[in-house]
């Protein structure tokens, strides 16, 4: 029996450091596709860090109210290919965002397409699937 349990042990300890992997890319649980929104705004911060990078931009609703809204992007390492950097964005900067909302409702979505003020196409669909 003490064989058995040791064995068993052994399994789960392997196995185990898989589930946050597995718990990580649950992207339709967190954002719906059925959910999409644009908006203009300014960006207030840019968090370049793994394992997704964020920005937050201030958005103004029809009625001059300003909301913070947080976005999802893809991890360092295919912003990177895609030729961002840490500079890519600064604060201060108008973009217009693409994306699909968060399904809490709150002011946080993935972004899908970000274009700059001048037109200029940062993200695109093809470079946006998180992994």
């Amino acid at each position: 029996m003490t064989t058995k349990l040791a064995v068993f042990l052994v399994g789960l300890a392997l196995i185990l450091p898989v589930f946050p992997a597995l718990a990580h890319h649950t992207v339709v649980a967190i954002y719906d596709n059925e959910q999409p929104i644009t908006l203009t705004g300014t960006v207030t911060k840019f968090d370049w860090r793994n394992p997704h990078v964020w920005f937050y931009m201030d958005v103004k609703d029809a009625n001059g109210q300003v909301t913070n809204w947080g976005f999802e992007l893809n991890g360092l390492n295919v912003l990177s290919r895609a030729g961002w950097t840490r500079s890519t964005l600064k604060v201060g900067d108008t973009l217009t965002v693409q994306a699909n909302r968060a399904r809490s409702g709150g002011p946080t979505a993935n972004a899908r397409e970000v274009t700059t003020g001048t037109g200029q196409k940062l993200l695109t669909r093809q470079q946006s699937t998180l992994q």
